[in-house]
């Protein structure tokens, strides 16, 4: 195996992070081929998180994902926490017609309700808006604060909100809060951080789950999360390079079920990358692509 340290720049500003560090490995796949997997754990995950992260990239750089059952995925757009002018572009950004957005934590309510009208002015009608709080809000401030980007999503010309995304911290706020809002809820970090990622399930405390292929410990990983529940599955990003991309687009490619665009657009937020072509949607959906890794 050879292994390649990458450090990357992202063109816009993410939860904090100007750029993206790690190391791709690259192996052979059973017939030969080139195979890449990409480990780029955050630097605040504990070693047993950071253990999963490395099994993901070794699968993928064996090629050890399942067949797929679908050629083309699609995707949402993404919009950070940027000033509401850039709002239009970043969602319409590859044709999207789902856009997530990010709220809490670093802009004021008012703010966050600005750029969630934007993003639904920007995809018109038959648009699809969803907003990320990546666990900032209380129950009751989780509440206040859907109430405001509901009404925001209306005045941008869309019925409402898709669904939130990790509004709450612990499991058992997001239960709470699920018997309290009619948005529905999804869950990340409630997925990806514990040991068991389907205690959120057994609590009733979310609609739909995110599934992020290398926190979670690869692709085969993911497929036995979502074989033990009946809940909607969102294949999202864990901010990769185009190489870990490519283990995301392969896990919804084989997922028997994918009613929700997937959360795989993050590409456009880089300025550099591990590959010549980055991986960025058209026409609103990704497809998997040949290996072009130039670190």
């Amino acid at each position: 195996m050879e292994f390649r340290p990458f450090d990357v720049q992202l063109a816009v500003a993410f939860r904090g992070l100007t750029s993206r560090s790690g190391v791709l490995i690259k192996g052979v796949t059973r017939d030969g081929a080139d195979a890449w997997g990409e480990y780029s754990p955050f630097p605040d995950y504990s070693p047993s998180q950071r253990n999963r992260w490395w099994h993901a990239a070794m699968e993928a750089a064996h090629g050890d994902w399942p067949a797929p059952v679908r050629d083309e995925v699609a995707v949402s757009s993404i919009v950070p926490d940027v000033p509401v002018n850039q709002v239009a572009e970043l969602a319409a950004a590859g044709g999207c017609r789902t856009v997530k957005v990010k709220v809490g934590g670093y802009s004021s309510m008012l703010q966050d309700a600005h750029r969630v009208e934007a993003a639904a002015a920007a995809l018109g009608p038959g648009g699809k808006v969803r907003v990320d709080a990546n666990g900032s809000w209380d129950v009751d401030d989780a509440v206040r604060c859907l109430t405001e980007l509901e009404l925001a999503a209306r005045r941008g010309g869309l019925d409402g909100l898709e669904y939130v995304e990790q509004p709450c911290r612990t499991i058992d706020e997001l239960a709470q809060l699920r018997r309290r809002v009619d948005t529905p809820i999804a869950a990340d970090e409630s997925i990806r951080i514990p040991e068991d990622p389907m205690e959120v399930v057994r609590a009733g405390a979310a609609d739909i789950l995110v599934l992020k292929v290398a926190p979670l410990g690869g692709v085969h990983a993911c497929m036995r999360i979502a074989e033990q529940t009946e809940l909607p599955i969102v294949v999202s990003s864990a901010l990769d390079t185009s190489v870990g991309l490519m283990a995301g687009i392969a896990l919804a490619r084989a997922l028997p079920s994918l009613p929700y665009a997937c959360g795989l657009g993050t590409g456009a937020l880089f300025a550099t990358d591990t590959v010549r072509t980055t991986l960025v949607p058209r026409d609103g959906v990704l497809r998997a692509q040949p290996w072009d890794v130039t670190v």
